[in-house]
């Protein structure tokens, strides 16, 4: 992810589902002010198409066109596995940085008990997105008032749901393809299948489908033996190695989160485990990881806020793994069956049984 560099170290797509639909109903000066924001965004939109025909010359132009035809022919490969196409990423929007809006999160300091807001239309949310920096950074600083740990961080892209024609964004042009497939495929879950309410469920998924539908894209379109599809796999596998370095610091913290001592306790050993695991970090980084990506880890100041992210989006990454291997790892299926979910029932309960397993 690009954008400020406290954020840049999380893998893949972080792209929280902000509440800009509720606007219509006009609750609040949050929503007004963001939805206002958004308007302007998509009233600048021009058509896809019309890139080229905006290029200052022959160079520009067959630049542009390339990116026009990579964004269509994903998006039909995202119709062909089942999802819902729309009118999403057929318009362009030109912006002056390199990602679209600051979403803060906060936890408690001594547990992983994730801050929730709740909105309309999409229940309760572990996140809270602005379109300016400082507007986030005020409400980073009420939370921290709360005694909260709180963390900021950009996202390159979220989903309205349908309620707008989500566009793409300038700075999207320099992404390696597979990330343009995965941004483009997550999004697109986002707006196939959503549960009020179930941010957790929500997020896995789209994680999980983003991830291997971009993988089979850069497979069908290049090939497994191209230099695309390694490149692609040496990042997928770093940041694998990231997020499980990361979940192995989870789980340390939950160990101490769930004993009966004091908080101040908890607070102490907290600092002194982050600490270690950044300082081990830095001496087995070059064992761990093919690229520099990963080593401003150990300058973050790492909270429970940050790492309920990895919570968030990466905790059930083996389950839904598990359930496609196990139902014949065809993907289209696989979201058809997510697009049968109901309200109500556990939703991975109801993905399995769709899925005709036990």
């Amino acid at each position: 992810m690009k954008g400020p560099a406290l954020i840049s170290l999380l893998p893949g797509l972080i792209s929280p589902l902000i509440l800009l639909c509720a606007m219509a109903a006009f609750s609040g000066c949050y929503t007004l002010k963001q939805g206002f924001t958004m308007l302007g965004y998509l009233g600048r939109a021009v058509p896809l198409e019309s890139l080229a025909e905006a290029s200052a010359g022959p160079a520009e132009a067959a630049e542009n066109r390339r990116f026009v035809e990579r964004i269509l022919d994903i998006r039909r490969f995202a119709g062909e596995l089942g999802l819902k196409e729309g009118a999403n990423y057929t318009r362009y929007v030109a912006l002056d940085r390199d990602y679209l809006a600051a979403v803060v999160s906060a936890s408690a300091p001594d547990s992983f008990k994730r801050h929730e807001w709740r909105f309309p239309v999409v229940g309760r949310v572990p996140y809270k997105g602005f379109f300016k920096v400082e507007d986030a950074k005020k409400e980073g600083e009420k939370l921290k008032k709360r005694g909260l740990d709180v963390w900021i961080r950009g996202v390159d892209a979220f989903s309205t749901l349908g309620w707008f024609k989500d566009p793409l964004y300038s700075y999207m042009r320099d992404y390696p393809v597979d990330r343009l497939a995965d941004l483009i495929i997550h999004e697109t879950l986002h707006a196939t299948v959503y549960l009020k309410g179930q941010s957790q469920f929500n997020e896995e998924l789209a994680e999980f489908v983003g991830s291997e539908g971009a993988r089979l894209y850069m497979e069908s379109r290049f090939g497994p033996g191209s230099e695309e599809y390694r490149e692609m796999a040496a990042r997928e596998k770093d940041s694998a190695v990231y997020i499980a370095y990361i979940q192995d610091l989870i789980g340390e913290l939950e160990l101490v989160y769930a004993r009966e001592i004091p908080a101040e306790e908890k607070l102490r050993r907290k600092e002194a485990l982050i600490r270690a695991a950044q300082e081990r970090f830095d001496a087995e980084y070059d064992a761990l990881f093919q690229s520099d990506n990963y080593r401003g880890f150990s300058t973050l100041p790492v909270n429970n806020a940050y790492l309920e992210l990895y919570r968030l989006y990466y905790a059930g990454g083996a389950y839904f793994r598990e359930l496609y291997e196990r139902s014949g790892r065809d993907l289209p299926a696989f979201i058809a069956a997510a697009k049968t979910i109901g309200p109500g029932e556990d939703p991975k309960a109801q993905l399995k049984a769709a899925l005709g397993l036990r």
